[in-house]
């Protein structure tokens, strides 16, 4: 394909306001920049945090907007200084879709740190549409083996619970815990369990037991069982929290052994009161991240199309967009939804 592609409007699916549903919309995207690539959308994940930007819960939404940043399609256009990239190329792009690329961050391969990252539907129109346009080094190519109508949520929940394992220098010796059993969670047992560590899944209902083990975990603990949380005490190295629910922190710092880490991924509403002392004495840690950079994505999808880890995903068509999202609202996905945009 060539320029042929050019379309003078974008079309997609925009808030309006706050929990009103989605309706359409055309906008105009300017020419296209010289180092930007144009992507044909093929279908596009549903997260959590879209949800959170549809509902304005963080206060930074501007309406209107077309939410969606879990994009696979194809390249259509090439600014003329993108590189490494052709034509007709699959490629995912996820929570960011643009950084400076001269800042110290992006000079080290941190471009997800760089303080003018440009996220994909914060002040801009994301891939609840028929185009998205992304910074050419954040359109990551799909490695062969890896199906495009799965591959979607690995560029926001994936790359989210992929990242520390590479930040933190996880070892296949090391005895992990997860926190929350959803979209993030179910992504980063797999991920550990074919790492090699020993994974303990914890959850606020057993009823998931069977599940968890399912998707890769070797143990798993009530975290409101106050006798199970004591029997593991001391026992973790590393502890991801995915969950995005306020949780007994103290309980869970203790199932850490010493030099642990606490880490967060999940957006938990309210602070965490933790005291020095408990910190101080076993040296433990506590930390949080964002996505990873392009490049921790590029290894990512490797390990993926390695290992065959895939997102446990349900299908909606794009145009069934407000349905889709009102079954993620009630807790019901299982555990992504991604819409289809070809229908």
């Amino acid at each position: 394909m060539s320029n042929s592609a050019e379309l003078a409007t974008f079309s997609g699916w925009a808030a309006t306001a706050p929990r009103a549903p989605l309706e359409r919309l055309s906008y105009d995207p300017g020419p296209l920049g010289a180092e930007e690539v144009e992507v044909a959308v093929e279908y596009c994940g549903i997260c959590h945090s879209d949800q959170s930007m549809i509902d304005n819960e963080w206060g930074n939404a501007r309406y209107p907007f077309i939410p969606g940043h879990e994009v696979v399609g194809t390249i259509v256009r090439l600014g003329e200084q993108a590189r490494g990239l052709k034509l007709d190329q699959r490629v995912g792009i996820g929570w960011y879709k643009g950084s400076c690329m001269h800042c110290g961050s992006c000079m080290e391969g941190s471009h997800q740190l760089c303080r003018s990252v440009k996220p994909t539907i914060v002040g801009s129109h994301g891939g609840f549409a028929d185009r998205l346009r992304s910074h050419w080094a954040w359109a990551v190519p799909l490695p062969e083996g890896l199906e495009p109508a799965l591959v979607g949520p690995l560029f926001c929940a994936g790359s989210t619970v992929f990242s520390p394992l590479l930040e933190f220098d996880i070892k296949p010796t090391d005895r992990v815990g997860v926190v929350g059993i959803g979209g993030l969670g179910h992504l980063a047992l797999r991920f550990l369990n074919a790492w090699g560590c020993e994974v303990t899944a914890f959850t606020s209902s057993l009823n998931k037991q069977d599940e968890a083990k399912r998707l890769g975990a070797h143990k798993v603990v009530a975290s409101t069982d106050s006798a199970a949380m004591k029997a593991i005490a001391g026992s973790l190295d590393f502890l991801l929290v995915t969950a995005s629910a306020d949780l007994d922190w103290i309980a869970l710092l203790g199932t850490l052994r010493g030099k642990g880490r606490l880490h967060f991924v999940g957006i938990v509403p309210s602070a965490i009161p933790v005291h020095v002392f408990n910190l101080i004495p076993q040296q433990k840690s506590l930390s949080g991240s964002p996505v990873g950079s392009p490049s921790s994505m590029a290894t990512m999808l490797e390990f993926c199309a390695r290992h065959q880890i895939l997102p446990q995903v349900e299908h909606f068509p794009m145009s069934q967009v407000n349905e889709a999202i009102d079954h993620l609202r009630s807790g019901k996905a299982r555990y992504r939804v991604v819409l289809d945009a070809s229908k």
